[in-house]
């Protein structure tokens, strides 16, 4: 079967801004179906499609759905320190030492946006979710 293009991939699809419940599960079901192919089998089509499809869902959970921002930055590291089951030793490189990184961990220091950006592009997630 050959790879769909991404005109191809545009009229099978449709991508829209999500209106609805229907638009939003009908974009969700084309997402699913795209995440299920191995990455590396994907063409540079299909990760676009997959990439724009991400993005009208977001944009649709966010505003359907809106979630209270009420963890803290510090919070948040120490969630996904524990999710990746890391230690304070184990991002001395975006810290720069273990006093600061203490420091960081103890609540006695913020984190810098050099230091959120380092952690965004460590856990995958958006740099902001640190400041």
């Amino acid at each position: 079967m050959a790879t769909p293009t991404y005109d191809q991939l545009l009229i099978q699809v449709q991508p829209k801004p999500i209106q609805s419940l229907a638009d939003y599960e009908a974009m969700l079901s084309e997402l699913d179906r795209l995440m299920e192919i191995e990455e590396s089998q994907l063409s540079d089509d299909e990760t676009s499609m997959l990439e724009l499809l991400a993005i009208l869902i977001e944009d649709y959970e966010r505003k359907t759905y809106p979630m209270p921002n009420t963890a803290s930055p510090h919070d948040v590291l120490d969630e996904l320190v524990a999710a990746h089951q890391l230690r304070q030793k184990d991002l001395l490189d975006i810290f720069g030492s273990k006093g600061i990184a203490s420091e960081v961990f103890n609540r006695k220091r913020g984190i810098s946006k050099t230091q959120a950006k380092a952690l965004g592009e460590r856990f995958k997630v958006s740099p902001s979710v640190f400041l």
